[in-house]
């Protein structure tokens, strides 16, 4: 069905908007407008306006703002369609058909819907008759009481293959089948049998309440401990949120939404008074679950379990989430502690000891550089480059530019800050350094020797330079491992730096570069000709610098040659700090000075095995 904006223009002019406002909302009339106190957030002083004029209601308190629809969506958590439908035969107004597929789609999902209504109301009832004693006994030793059991729809599937079968014979046997209550064996001449059986019951509710599909707790022994109802038309896993009916009105409320790993945690939150949870069903948060938690919340707070597996999902959601991040829309963590769960938690210390872990909670920065940081022992200067690698990559996975700048900046800042390492070669411009003694940010010092202070006025040689920026034009995709070094490498050229510099910014800007989305992006930028310079200028003839190498090669050599060069300034820094020592007298320095020499004649060696070579 396409409803056409002049349309849904047509009823919103037709739609008086306090109309549909006030059954929920005590409205007091201000003038011309409305007021009243909000209804999606706790206030004492009425902050929220309504104009019928304009057709919109706007609180100075939250920021809620929208029109009649909008208001029906988010405040009773109606579907768009659901809520045009009502306004429409309020308004006088004939909703457009749909096309004959959509209509026979939506009568047939009413029809599964209805079948799926009945099979709850029967598990319930098992649940409460004589053979549910030992599942009833189950939630007692649990603390669920039997107001939540009612509250959640909670039932049973008793222990055989054709008691749900038999008892709902009349809902029909290939609407059970295609509900996925009844399995169908794909052998022939098999017959139908019951999906659930011997398992505590939870309903699956889609955004409106109605039943959609099961997740069933094993009683006693036995694998899986849970199963859940298959994908069917009605149902569809990956793009469903456990509990969305009752979280979104409850996160709108709260201001927050939290995100655990099962139906048993939801239900152990709420007993809590805590509302506004949802968790997925039974599968790995998707990017659909992301984008539905988005809309309830610009930031949900995970909080899965504190086990191994569970601290591992946590770092998947994060992984998942990295790519669709925005300035307005990111996760949070939360850790509990060690083996325990939600509604652990909940049974050992209450509400206040699941609101004190939630009155912290970690962002998605920290929680990602934590877990890198501690994945593996650090000793080594090859484990700490792999460390660095990975946080630039994580970075790089971000689709939002400014918000991928920010990510590598702070990462690779902690990075020099918690590691101690030398300053990064070629600094194009101080940069602060993280005292861990104070704990605070505090300006550079003036580079310690007279060699330092030299190299960072002169930088690297023109010839050099140009080699290195027409090697990273050729082979953009060396840039990930090589851009912090490019960014800060001095070049006296302005021409040069100008290119090196665009180049720069597009690596930041995207997160996959090729040669030819590169050139495009120079060309935009102005600096094709400073490009073609470059290629016309010559000097050393490294493999880069050629345009038909290999390209593993020629991303290998161009890591090769910076690393040269990064260990050239290392190298003559710590000669003169030794020379100085030299002179006071330290007869160790002249061992230091004649092993550093040697050192420097190897590296250029290295560069110089680089010139050249076919």
């Amino acid at each position: 069905m396409t409803l056409s904006p002049q349309w849904l223009d047509e009823l919103r002019a037709r739609t008086l908007l306090s109309s549909v406002i006030s059954p929920s909302v005590k409205l007091i009339r201000a003038g011309r407008e409305w007021k009243a106190c909000c209804p999606f957030h706790n206030e004492k002083t009425p902050s929220f306006t309504i104009n019928d004029d304009k057709g919109f209601y706007h609180c100075f308190g939250c920021g809620a703002h929208g029109d009649a629809i909008r208001f029906l969506t988010e405040a009773r958590g109606l579907p768009f369609m659901d809520a045009v439908k009502e306004l429409a035969a309020k308004a006088g107004m004939d909703v457009p058909a749909p096309d004959p597929a959509a209509k026979e789609k939506a009568e047939r999902t009413a029809s599964l819907t209805d079948v799926m209504g009945e099979v709850q109301k029967w598990y319930a009832e098992q649940l409460q008759g004589v053979a549910g004693a030992s599942a009833r006994d189950y939630l007692k030793n649990r603390g669920i009481s039997a107001a939540t059991i009612a509250r959640f729809g909670i039932g049973l599937a008793p222990d055989g293959r054709n008691a749900l079968k038999r008892a709902l014979a009349s809902l029909g046997e290939e609407r059970l089948v295609e509900t996925g209550m009844l399995i169908n064996p794909e052998e022939g001449g098999k017959e139908t049998y019951d999906r659930f059986r011997g398992r505590l019951m939870i309903p699956i509710r889609d955004q409106r309440g109605r039943v959609i599909a099961f997740g069933g707790r094993i009683l006693g022994d036995g694998e899986p401990k849970y199963l859940n109802s298959p994908d069917t038309p009605l149902f569809d896993k990956g793009r469903t949120l456990y509990n969305i009916d009752r979280a979104g009105p409850a996160s709108r409320q709260a201001k927050r939404l939290i995100v655990v790993e099962g139906y048993m945690d939801v239900i152990g939150l709420d007993r809590a008074g805590i509302s506004e949870v949802v968790a997925p069903n039974g599968t790995a948060v998707t990017e659909a679950q992301l984008e539905r938690m988005w809309r309830l919340d610009p930031a949900p707070i995970l909080c899965f379990d504190g086990d191994s597996a569970g601290q591992k999902a946590a770092i998947r959601a994060a992984m998942r989430a990295l790519p669709h991040i925005r300035p307005d829309r990111t996760l949070r963590f939360v850790e509990l502690p060690a083996g325990q769960d939600p509604d652990d938690l909940v049974r050992s210390g209450g509400r206040e000891a699941v609101e004190a872990l939630l009155a912290e909670p970690e962002a998605l920065h920290e929680r990602l550089w934590r877990h890198e940081r501690d994945a593996a022992p650090l000793a080594t200067p090859e484990a700490r480059a792999g460390l660095r690698q990975r946080l630039i990559e994580h970075a790089q996975a971000i689709q939002d530019p400014e918000l991928r700048r920010l990510y590598r900046d702070q990462w690779l800042a902690r990075f020099e800050a918690e590691f101690a390492t030398v300053r990064a070669p070629f600094q194009r411009r101080p940069q602060n350094r993280f005292d861990k003694r104070t704990g605070k940010w505090v300006p550079p010092a003036e580079p310690a020797s007279a060699t330092a202070r030299r190299i960072g006025r002169s930088g690297i040689d023109t010839s050099t330079a140009r080699a290195l920026v027409l090697g990273f034009a050729f082979y953009p995709e060396a840039l990930a491992s090589h851009l912090e070094q490019l960014m800060h490498m001095p070049i006296a050229d302005r021409a040069l730096s100008g290119l090196r510099d665009r180049i720069v910014d597009a690596a930041l800007a995207e997160s996959a570069l090729d040669r030819q989305k590169l050139a495009t992006i120079l060309q935009g930028a102005g600096a094709a000709e400073a490009l073609d310079q470059a290629r016309r200028a010559g000097g050393i003839g490294f493999s880069f610098t050629r345009s038909d190498t290999d390209p593993e090669r020629a991303v290998r050599d161009l890591g090769v040659a910076i690393d040269a060069l990064a260990a050239e300034e290392e190298i003559g820094a710590a000669l003169d700090e030794a020379t100085e020592r030299l002179k006071a007298g330290d007869d160790d320095a002249l061992q230091e000075q004649l092993r550093l020499h040697l050192a420097r004649e190897e590296n250029k060696q290295r560069l110089a095995s680089l010139v050249g070579t076919e």
